[in-house]
């Protein structure tokens, strides 16, 4: 429990953003390197790492993943062992997700398991997206990196440690980045006939997307569209030439993020001609719905329910976005959110998970893997 402890206080210190993960991976590495090497099999893809386990009597490979890259956010834990990086944070509990995967390793690296196991540690989940091209390149130049299953898990705040959730199927929304840039002209305020307002476009616009919920999509479906910044302008005597909104897009179905970005585009266009401006959609990191294979599901359900001090929950789906996605597209699979007793939620600057949840999650996979 100590060790386990240390790793992801040592983790927690240095969180790095998508495909910046240098110290993460040497950290990772180092650690990996220093298991007994007689199992195991370690590749890097860009600042990831791969870790292959030959199993004593195989019948299948089985995957494990965790994602190793942090948030651009200011830590306000007062933790003594808080990020030491300026403005980045492990807010999501990646340093944990790493953790229980390093356990992972070194658990059948001492201790060999009947099945061979696989194990991802896999970068930029948060942004610009690490997991569809992770995928194509085990797809196009290393197949024997792909398993026969595959299974993750995402720390959740608002459960007590112990607690394993999921469902099979749909549980964790489509999700796209969406950022949407406004050009018109500016000009002194006191002579606005001769500009055109790219602040009062935006505001038009940002009213507008609203109706696309309400109007476009079936009510039977769920979908968000959250804006949640918008800048515009230099100084208060300017006509504002620029404006940019950054939201986000989340929906149940594909075919629904389809139409959501469809209307989108179609309003845009009318922003356009109504206000005589430019505008430019940019869509950034698009995942893929977490949709759990029913089978591997509800055996890990069925394991939950039979291991001690656990508690089995059927967790409803969440608009809750995550690249795993991709992987359970190609592998059957499944995701589960393990307990982490935490008053703040993901993404919070004092976000501080309960680190009883390391030793319990790492004992809970090992012994998973070794039942399948």
């Amino acid at each position: 429990m100590d060790t386990l402890i240390q790793i992801r206080r040592d983790l927690h210190q240095i969180p790095e953003l998508g495909f910046q993960e240098f110290k993460t991976q040497k950290y990772l590495l180092n650690k990996v390197q220093s298991l007994p090497q007689d199992y195991l099999t370690i590749s890097t893809w860009k600042t990831g790492i791969v870790v292959q386990i030959a199993g004593s009597n195989p019948t299948k490979t089985v995957g494990w993943r965790t994602d190793i890259d942090g948030l651009p956010i200011v830590e306000e834990t007062n933790l003594p062992f808080a990020s030491t990086h300026e403005g980045q944070m492990h807010a999501c509990g990646h340093d944990c997700h790493m953790t229980i995967a390093l356990a992972l390793v070194q658990a059948f690296a001492t201790n060999q398991p009947k099945q061979n196991v696989i194990v991802y540690f896999q970068p930029a989940e948060e942004g610009p997206g690490g997991a569809e091209p992770m995928l194509e390149w085990i797809k196009s130049e290393r197949p024997d990196l792909l398993p026969d299953e595959i299974y993750a898990l995402h720390i959740a705040p608002e459960h007590p440690v112990g607690t394993v959730a999921t469902r099979p199927g749909l549980l964790f929304a489509n999700t796209s980045e969406l950022f949407i840039d406004l050009k018109g002209l500016g000009g002194h305020a006191a002579y606005p006939h001769k500009t055109r307002d790219m602040t009062v476009a935006a505001a038009n616009l940002i009213l507008q997307l609203q109706t696309i919920i309400s109007r476009n999509v079936d009510p039977m479906e769920s979908a968000v569209i959250t804006i949640g910044k918008m800048t515009s302008g230099t100084v208060q005597n300017i006509v504002a030439e620029n404006a940019r909104l950054e939201g986000t897009i989340r929906t149940l179905n594909a075919e629904a993020m389809k139409e959501v970005k469809r209307r989108i585009e179609a309003i845009c266009k009318g922003i356009e001609a109504s206000f005589e401006c430019s505008i430019s959609i940019d869509y950034g990191s698009m995942y893929y719905e977490v949709n759990n294979n029913e089978d591997c599901a509800n055996k890990l359900l069925s394991f939950a329910e039979q291991f001690e001090n656990c508690k089995a929950v059927l967790s409803p789906a969440a608009m809750t976005g995550e690249d795993f996605g991709y992987f359970l597209k190609e592998i059957p699979g499944a995701l589960y959110w393990a307990g982490a007793n935490c008053e703040y939620g993901l993404h919070h600057a004092k976000i501080t998970p309960d680190e009883d949840l390391l030793a319990f999650n790492a004992n809970f996979v090992e012994q998973f893997i070794r039942s399948l």
